[in-house]
C-alpha cells in the first residue's frame, strides 16, 4: 500500500527540514496547497531540488486553466497534480490530456463532486490516473463507508484516502484496502516526525 505523506505548512524551509527526515518512508511527498499558496511554484522548484528522485504530487486542485496550471507544475518538477472532481469535465480531460503529454499524472480529487459515484465512473474516460477521496474529520464511520462503496463500485482507478488519519484510525482505514493513504499532520506536526513516518510505513506494508 502507497504511503503519501502531505506537507500542508506555510514555511517552505521546514517543510524540507523535515522532508529529508521521513523520505524514506513515503512513496509520495505531496507539496501541500498551503505550501502552494505561500510560495507558489518555488515551492515545487525547491523540493524537487531537494528530493531529485522523489515522487512529488502537489495539491493543486484545478480547477480551471487546466492547459497552463498543468504545464506550469510540470516544468517545475511535479510528477503528480490534483485536479477537482466537481469542476467542468473538459476543464479535468484538458488537465490530464496535458498531464500526459508531459509525462505526469493526475488525481483527480472527490471533495467536491456532485455526485462521487459519478464522478469515479467517468473518471477514467477523462484521463485520471487515481482518484482521491476524503472527506471531514466528524464524519461517522458508516458514512465513510458507505461512500466508499459508491467510489470503489464505479471505478477501477487507483483510490488514495485521507481522512484524517492517525494512529487511532489507520486500521479501520486500512480495512476498505484502499490502494494508499494519504498522511499529513499526524506526521510532519509530531514530536518525532520520522518516528512516526516508521510507524505509518510498517503499518501499510502490512496491510
Amino acid at each position: 500500500m502507497k504511503l503519501q505523506i502531505s506537507f500542508d505548512m506555510t514555511n517552505l524551509e521546514q517543510a524540507i527540514t523535515i522532508a529529508q527526515d521521513i523520505a524514506p518512508f513515503a512513496d509520495i511527498i505531496e507539496i501541500g496547497t498551503l505550501l502552494v499558496y505561500t510560495h507558489g511554484i518555488q515551492a515545487v522548484e525547491a523540493f524537487r531540488k531537494a528530493f531529485p528522485k522523489q515522487t512529488l504530487l502537489v495539491d493543486s486542485k484545478i480547477v480551471d486553466r487546466g492547459k497552463e496550471v498543468v504545464t506550469l507544475f510540470a516544468k517545475a518538477g511535479a510528477d503528480w497534480i490534483t485536479v477537482m472532481a466537481g469542476t467542468n469535465k473538459n476543464v479535468i480531460h484538458t488537465a490530464c490530456s496535458t498531464a500526459h503529454d508531459l509525462k505526469i499524472k493526475v488525481m483527480l480529487d472527490l471533495l467536491d463532486a456532485e455526485s462521487i459515484g459519478q464522478s469515479a465512473l467517468e473518471a477514467e474516460n477523462l484521463g485520471a490516473d487515481a482518484l482521491l477521496f476524503h472527506e471531514s474529520h466528524d464524519d461517522a464511520t458508516v458514512t465513510f463507508l458507505d461512500k466508499w462503496e459508491m467510489i470503489q463500485g464505479n471505478t477501477k482507478l487507483p483510490i488514495f484516502v485521507s481522512h484524517h488519519i492517525k494512529r487511532e484510525t489507520i486500521e479501520k482505514i486500512l480495512s476498505v484496502k484502499p490502494h494508499g493513504v494519504v498522511i499529513g499532520r499526524s506526521i510532519t506536526a509530531a514530536s518525532n516526525p520520522a518516528q512516526e513516518a516508521a510507524f505509518f510505513r510498517e503499518v501499510c506494508d502490512n496491510a
